[in-house]
């Protein structure tokens, strides 16, 4: 019998939160399925790019605290 896997039994393996034996199961799926593995592939791509994204607050957000941190006398925290 062939075990389905889903999307997040391929993140877990994505981020090695498998055991050994799922591990070896899905290695061994990812090679005899292309449907999989494409999925493996795009979820790969995905995790890279938001690895990638750098993220901050706007200006807007950033004087909106500090005004609010100056009315409460927290400016210097």
């Amino acid at each position: 019998m062939t075990k389905s896997f889903t999307q997040s039994d391929l993140i877990r393996y994505v981020y090695q939160e498998m055991t050994e034996e799922e591990n070896e199961t899905i290695t061994k799926a990812l090679k005899e399925d292309p449907k999989l593995m494409q999925e493996y592939i795009n979820l790969l791509s995905t995790v890279e790019t938001l690895d990638q994204l750098f993220l901050e607050p706007s200006e807007s957000i950033v004087c909106a605290i500090k005004k609010r941190a100056r009315s409460r006398g927290l400016e210097k925290v």
